[in-house]
């Protein structure tokens, strides 16, 4: 349980967490605000933010359930049917909130980016704003001197890359990357 109000896990922290996976967004329903992949929702908070609900298989959840009653519990009998569990932030730790809102995540979304969390930063940022098209946001996270290799494809250059990847269809998340100065210097796939 944390141990001072530095270390309680709000909304605002969950969402951090949640925005920052490819594809996710947030939206408010029904006064509610939702953290979705396309139309299916992966976490959502109640009205008062205090807690939040999360994508969980359901053969799991009365297993998370009894771990730590204080901290989970079941969402109300009219959603018993969908793969869901609740739970008090203020009980979380944020690492804790990390992985079940990164799992959450990955139940609505292709295996192919399920990776994408565990690599280096900007890697998850880089892949989702070439999802999106979104260059303006993608130039920076490109080393200038990039090493991009592709299958066939082998390029060198952030300008030579970002030419190619607007002519393209989205290629497939990395397998491997390498950083330098916080931005993506060699992809690999």
């Amino acid at each position: 349980m944390p141990t001072s109000v530095a270390d309680v896990v709000t909304a605002d922290d969950v969402r951090a967490v949640g925005l920052a996976l490819p594809r996710a967004y947030e939206r408010m329903v029904a006064g509610r605000w939702k953290l979705k992949v396309g139309q299916i929702v992966f976490t959502a908070f109640s009205r008062d933010e205090t807690d939040m609900g999360f994508g969980y298989p359901k053969a799991e959840r009365d297993g998370l359930i009894d771990s730590d009653p204080e901290t989970f519990f079941l969402p109300p009998t009219s959603d018993l049917r969908y793969q869901w569990v609740c739970a008090h932030l203020d009980r979380l730790d944020h690492e804790e909130m990390r992985e079940l809102v990164t799992d959450a995540w990955r139940m609505c979304t292709p295996k192919m980016l399920h990776e994408l969390p565990e690599m280096p930063v900007p890697t998850a940022a880089a892949w989702a704003a070439i999802d999106a098209g979104e260059w303006g946001e993608l130039r920076p996270l490109l080393h200038p001197y990039l090493h991009w290799h592709d299958g066939d494809v082998a390029l060198r250059g952030r300008t030579t890359v970002l030419r190619h990847l607007q002519q393209v269809p989205t290629p497939k998340p990395p397998i491997e990357v390498e950083v330098r100065d916080g931005q993506l210097y060699r992809w690999s796939r």
